[in-house]
């Protein structure tokens, strides 16, 4: 059960290691792209290719989603990044439960977005984590995780990418030892829960009045998507310009002032180099010189 590529990587490791999938469960195709067409999501186009049933059901509420459920007859449910609630009738269903892939070190980071919640947080490390389902969310017993340091400069599209093998691996070994003798099960802590809310469009914007560390934290951490940005007038009128990667740099001087031709912008307090950009309608992504180079901007002037 799960639907970004996150998930399809545990998909088609457990596939390979020879698992019979009884079924796919996935969100039902969405438009995407220019054209809009209907579009599978990773987990369903694997799915395809594997030639495994595929379910895109709505919700999971009621008796009919659950005798469906119940009829594949599961040893177990596996569920990564699915993104629908599952009701206890569905959790109980599978003979050994439900066990979920959590991309974070629980219980830090529940939710929604514990990868960018991590970057923005300047968390120096984060992992993967295999539980066991409850009807709170992210509430239940960790059966094995696996913890990768988090580097200085990390964005959060490159933490996305370590972390997705190594959990595909975990989970894999998770169901070998669930297949021998039972996973032991260790309850959450009670202290040190924190949640990772959802995303929302008016965080994306960046605030040059904050200290630098963590303008460079907000940046990385919503980056690829859907990425930190600021508004300026480059000579056309207001344009949105998105920032993918950043570090703390030297330097010092109103907050939004630029301080040279590298793209070194200061903050609250110190300044950070904006590494990455991606000018509205422009496509490609530039570097720091050649942002300021192209927008023919000079030192001293003001990102708002």
């Amino acid at each position: 059960m799960g639907t970004p590529a996150f998930a399809a990587a545990t998909l088609e490791r457990l596939a390979a290691d020879g698992h019979t999938v009884a079924a796919v469960y996935t969100r039902a195709p969405a438009k995407a792209g220019r054209g809009m067409a209907l579009t599978p999501s990773p987990v369903h186009a694997l799915a395809d290719r594997l030639g495994l049933p595929v379910l895109t059901p709505s919700s999971l509420r009621g008796e009919e989603a659950a005798e469906t459920f119940r009829a594949h007859d599961a040893d177990v449910g596996v569920v990564v990044a699915y993104g629908i609630i599952l009701p206890q009738a569905i959790l109980d269903a599978p003979r050994h439960g439900c066990l979920n892939l959590h991309a974070s070190l629980l219980p830090r980071w529940r939710g929604a977005a514990p990868i960018q919640r991590a970057i923005m947080a300047g968390d120096a490390e984060s992992g993967v984590g295999v539980m066991r389902m409850e009807a709170g969310l992210d509430t239940g017993p960790v059966a094995m995780e696996h913890r990768i340091p988090i580097a200085p400069g990390t964005t959060a599209g490159a933490l996305h990418d370590a972390l997705m093998p190594a959990g595909a691996d975990l989970m894999a070994r998770a169901l070998a030892v669930l297949a021998r003798d039972g996973l032991a099960l260790t309850p959450q802590a009670e202290d040190g829960v924190v949640y990772a809310h959802k995303i929302t469009n008016a965080e994306s914007r960046i605030r040059w009045d904050l200290p630098a560390e963590e303008v460079a934290h907000h940046i990385n951490g919503l980056s690829p998507a859907p990425g930190a940005f600021f508004e300026a007038d480059l000579g056309k009128g207001p344009e949105r310009v998105k920032v993918l990667r950043a570090r703390v740099a030297p330097g010092a001087g109103a907050p939004g002032t630029l301080l040279d031709e590298v793209c070194t912008v200061a903050c609250g307090e110190g300044a950070v180099e904006l590494l990455e950009l991606r000018r509205a309608g422009k496509g490609g992504v530039s570097t720091g010189p050649e942002f300021v180079g192209g927008a023919r901007l000079a030192p001293g002037f003001r990102l708002p």
